[in-house]
């Protein structure tokens, strides 16, 4: 494990700055354009919608195609990394992904925009799993949490300022001047990377570092970890897909009671505030009755707040979206950490790599299936469908307490 001079290092290069620095602040940077190119979409989905005369199952099928191709090279970005090294291939990636929205610009029919948003998904697929174990491992100790805690929130700024800087740019433009501006802004980023992310050593050089980190995960209970990874997982599957199917059905939510697009572009910037917060707020919540609770807190008010959305008028569901943004989001905030205290650090890039394939997969399928249940059914019924989905998470928290527990009393269990 890395020691206190070690995390401390001044990069070569450049002189002054903590080696550590460099890496949180590029990965963040690269969370802030990745997590905002996703959630851009919500904003266009409706704009599409009516230039395409698109069905409901169509609109989340353009999600779903985007978050999908997403997870499915979360783990081939991660082992790819370890042989051509995290910065080329996060840079590599974030050009890609501009590089699409820079070809939607120029879409004319709805296959075009479902082969940029293919491509796409490919770019972004290497954000989460290679920026997350890059925190993890610069930061690893004591001020792990608190790095992703950092990492994590840079996301939700992501989601704030690009949804409303699209809704603005189409009001006073049109949606294709807006994904042309994202896509330069990705390239820009891209070559910031390569500048920022410090050359990876190698791979035997991280497995010496872990060696402790081994010594110690010898003497906790394999099964009951494997099983908390598992319960991790799976209420991350079912948290990711709640917040997809409800965020891509909100807009439309709203322009049924009148709300224009600026309005829908201010509701979507007030629940990724809210998010914003909540990383914060969820934290210290956590720190005081436990993880765990902490989950069971913010589902149980997700819930709540997703059945009321439905009844509100439009003012009282603009009024409800900063708290409920804290909540939606809450949950991510406490499961990432804990993804980095269930793995060893030479294990960790694959471990994120399978974490966020779940859970961005199932917040892939999401909008799809909840789009064809609102097509066949309605809006209210398909909203009621993904609240009442939350009540599964409460069983799972049992496993991922006992390993907890083992992880905090090594040797037990």
């Amino acid at each position: 494990m890395p020691n206190a001079s070690g995390l401390n290092a001044v990069a070569e290069g450049h002189a002054g700055v903590p080696r550590r620095g460099r890496v949180l602040t590029a990965c963040c940077g690269a969370h802030i354009l990745h997590d905002g190119y996703s959630d851009l979409l919500y904003v266009l989905l409706p704009v599409w919608q009516a230039q395409f005369g698109l069905s409901f199952a169509e609109i989340g099928l353009l999600k779903t195609t985007y978050s999908g191709s997403m997870a499915a090279l979360q783990m081939p970005a991660s082992l790819l990394a370890e042989r051509l090294g995290e910065r080329l291939v996060l840079a590599l990636g974030t050009a890609i992904a501009a590089g699409a929205y820079l070809l939607i610009g120029t879409s004319g029919t709805f296959l075009a925009l479902v082969a940029c948003l293919v491509l796409g998904g490919l770019g972004s697929s290497v954000q989460h799993p290679l920026s997350s174990s890059l925190t993890a491992r610069a930061f690893d100790g004591p001020g792990l949490r608190a790095a992703l805690g950092t990492y994590n929130f840079s996301g939700d700024l992501g989601k704030m300022l690009f949804p409303a800087a699209i809704a603005w740019i189409v009001a006073v433009s049109n949606w294709r001047a807006a994904t042309t501006a994202v896509g330069v802004v990705g390239i820009a980023t891209a070559a910031a990377l390569l500048c920022l992310v410090p050359m990876s050593r190698s791979r035997s050089s991280r497995e010496d570092d872990a060696l402790p980190d081994r010594e110690i995960a010898a003497h906790l209970p394999p099964k009951t970890v494997r099983r908390g990874f598992v319960a991790l997982s799976l209420i991350g599957v079912i948290d990711s897909a709640t917040r997809m199917g409800f965020l891509t059905l909100l807009p439309f939510l709203l322009t049924g009671k009148d709300a224009s697009l600026t309005t829908v572009g201010a509701a979507l910037t007030l629940v990724f505030a809210g998010g914003a917060a909540g990383k914060f707020i969820c934290g210290l919540v956590a720190a005081r009755v436990g993880v765990l609770r902490t989950v069971i807190l913010t589902e149980v008010a997700t819930l709540s707040a997703i059945l009321a959305a439905l009844v509100l008028p439009l003012v009282g569901i603009l009024a409800l979206m900063l708290p409920l943004g804290v909540a939606l989001n809450g949950t991510s905030s406490v499961l990432y950490g804990s993804v980095a205290e269930l793995t060893t650090p030479e294990r960790r890039a694959r471990a994120f790599g399978l974490f966020y394939t779940c859970t961005i997969g199932a917040g892939a399928l999401s909008p799809t299936v909840f789009g064809g249940v609102s097509d066949a059914l309605g809006i209210p019924i398909a909203m009621v469908m993904l609240a009442l989905s939350l009540a599964f998470i409460l069983p799972l928290t049992l496993p991922l307490r006992t390993a907890l527990r083992s992880l905090a009393t090594p040797g037990s269990g």
